[in-house]
C-alpha cells in the first residue's frame, strides 16, 4: 500500500487466472499445512500449477522445477500484487493458510465475482483485500489485462478501482476495510478495548473474588 495525496491506495501489477471455483486445496495443498507458523508459505502458493515436480514442506522454489507457462512464473507477473480471477474463489475447506500463501507471495488484492465465505473473511484478518465485482466487470478487466502488463489502482477511501480508463466502485463493510487500512487482526481488534476489558476484570475481581480463589 502507499499514500497518494489524501487517499490510501493499493497499486500494483495484475496477474490473471482465468478460472472459476479455485479452491483452497489449489491455492495451497494439504501437505503444506503442517507448519504452525503464520508466515513462510510463499513458495507453496498454487503449488500444483507453479511447479512440474512434487514438493514438500521446507523445499524452496529455487529447488523446484518451475512450470514456465504459469502466470506467476512469467516476468513481470512474478511481481504481481493484484490477482484477477473469476467466480467462487477460495471455496472449499476453511484453511487460513490459503490467505497466508497469497499474502506471503505479495498479493494484496484479489478481484473476483464471488468468494468462498470463510476465505473472504480470512482475507481481512490477514491483510489481503478481496474485491467483489459483477461478472460483466470482471470480463471487462480480463479483456483489459490479459494480453498486456496492466496496473490497477484501488482507492480504499473512495472504494473505487481504476484500470486505465475503467473505473469501478466496489462495496465492502467499513469495519472490514479498517482491518486492511490499519493492518489489524482479531487480537488487535480486541486490544482496542483493552482499557474497558481491564476495568471489567478489576470490577469482577472485587465483586466476585471467589472466582479467582484458585489463581
Amino acid at each position: 500500500m502507499k499514500l497518494q495525496g489524501n487517499e490510501l491506495q493499493i497499486q500494483g501489477l495484475v496477474a490473471c487466472i482465468d478460472r472459476d471455483n479455485i479452491d483452497t486445496d489449489q491455492i495451497i495443498p494439504t501437505e503444506y499445512l503442517k507448519s504452525i507458523k503464520k508466515f513462510g508459505f510463499e513458495d507453496y502458493l498454487f503449488d500444483g500449477w507453479r511447479y512440474l515436480d512434487d514438493g514438500r514442506l521446507g523445499i524452496t522454489k529455487e529447488e523446484r522445477q518451475l512450470n514456465k507457462d504459469f502466470i506467476l512464473n512469467i516476468s513481470p507477473y512474478d511481481q504481481a500484487s493484484i490477482l484477477l480471477t473469476r467466480d467462487n474463489f477460495g471455496c472449499g475447506s476453511s484453511r487460513e493458510h490459503a490467505v497466508w500463501a497469497l499474502r506471503d507471495f505479495g498479493i494484496k488484492t484479489v478481484i473476483a465475482s464471488s468468494f468462498g465465505d470463510i476465505f473472504y473473511n480470512n482475507c481481512f484478518k490477514n491483510g489481503v483485500l478481496p474485491i467483489k465485482l459483477s461478472k460483466k466487470q470482471i470480463e471487462e478487466l480480463f479483456l483489459h489485462s490479459s494480453d498486456t502488463a496492466n496496473e490497477i489502482i484501488v482507492s480504499l477511501d473512495a472504494k473505487k478501482l481504476t484500470s486505465g480508463n475503467i473505473d469501478y466502485s466496489f462495496e465492502v463493510k467499513d469495519n472490514l476495510l479498517e482491518r486492511i487500512v490499519h493492518g489489524l487482526d482479531d487480537v488487535d481488534i480486541t486490544l482496542q478495548d483493552k482499557a474497558i476489558i481491564k476495568k471489567f476484570e478489576d470490577n469482577r475481581m472485587k465483586t466476585k473474588p471467589w472466582i479467582y480463589a484458585n489463581d
